[in-house]
């Protein structure tokens, strides 16, 4: 037994060192990197991005379009995976197949989509002014509404698609059961279906709230350089100011809060679990 697993991690070591020089080296050399001025360790350089407001700024609105869009995305996608559970095997495989779709479609092509929709003359002003609700077309890009509409149009499949698998993997009697027992739909929510797909839950959070946090052409198109966020911040940063210790400390700020809310999410549902 134990020569077995000597010679397996033999095999794998090969793998596990390539791993680490080509992806956790690059990571580690990055993240050092922010923590270093005028060639000291410190963690001045925290206090020194934050001291900004605009960096703050950027900050805490990056920040709350995560939650945001991880939250709509949740409720949006129990109903929308609930939904397609109870569908026919052959109208579920369509519908599974119409979610799927976007994601083998270019981000850029998806984002650039809703400057035709959102733009001056596009779909939703032309409506609102057909209709008399506006005089004159409304400001709806480069707006933090803007942003949100499309984070939450690019991630939104994945929190369904995670909601899905957890549904189908769920006794099939728990909800007739407790809507036997008398409980209203929204207690098999809350103390059956809620605890049953925490996992997809999980899954599904954590793709859609770091992919909001760490997305670039979504919030570079529909924001622009008047509603900046983290990603497009460390853009300029490099590109235009050329600091890269502000641009190190952006994305270190990136990766912990991935980290975190991926291990937050796993310690509430350990908690639900527990209780």
């Amino acid at each position: 037994m134990y020569q077995n697993r000597a010679e397996a991690l033999a095999l794998a070591l090969p793998a596990a060192v390539f791993a680490a020089l080509v992806f956790l080296l690059p990571v580690v050399v990055l993240l050092s990197e922010g923590l270093r001025m005028d060639a000291s360790w410190t963690l001045g350089v925290f206090t020194a991005f934050f001291s900004e407001s605009l960096n703050r700024t950027v900050f805490m609105r990056t920040f709350r379009l995560g939650l945001e869009v991880t939250a709509v995305s949740a409720v949006i996608g129990y109903a929308a995976a609930f939904a397609i559970v109870n569908m026919p095997p052959k109208g579920k495989g369509r519908m599974i197949g119409l979610i799927t779709l976007p994601l083998m479609i270019s981000p850029v092509a998806r984002t650039y989509a809703w400057i035709v929709i959102l733009g001056r003359t596009g779909i939703v002003n032309e409506t609102i002014t057909g209709l008399g609700l506006s005089n004159t077309p409304l400001r709806l890009l480069f707006t933090e509404t803007a942003i949100f509409i499309g984070l939450l149009q690019l991630f939104l499949p994945l929190m369904i698609l995670s909601l899905i698998s957890a549904l189908e993997n769920m006794p099939k009697d728990a909800i007739p059961a407790a809507r036997v027992l008398g409980a209203n739909w929204f207690q098999v929510f809350w103390k059956v279906i809620l605890p049953l797909t925490r996992e997809g839950l999980v899954v599904g959070g954590t793709l859609v709230f770091t992919g909001s946090l760490t997305a670039y052409i979504t919030p570079a198109v529909l924001g622009g350089s008047k509603v900046l966020m983290l990603e497009t911040l460390l853009y300029q940063q490099v590109s235009v100011a050329n600091n890269f210790v502000s641009a190190s400390v952006i994305a270190f700020m990136l990766i912990v809060m991935s980290f975190a809310a991926n291990i937050l999410l796993k310690r509430l549902a350990a908690a639900k679990k527990k209780r």
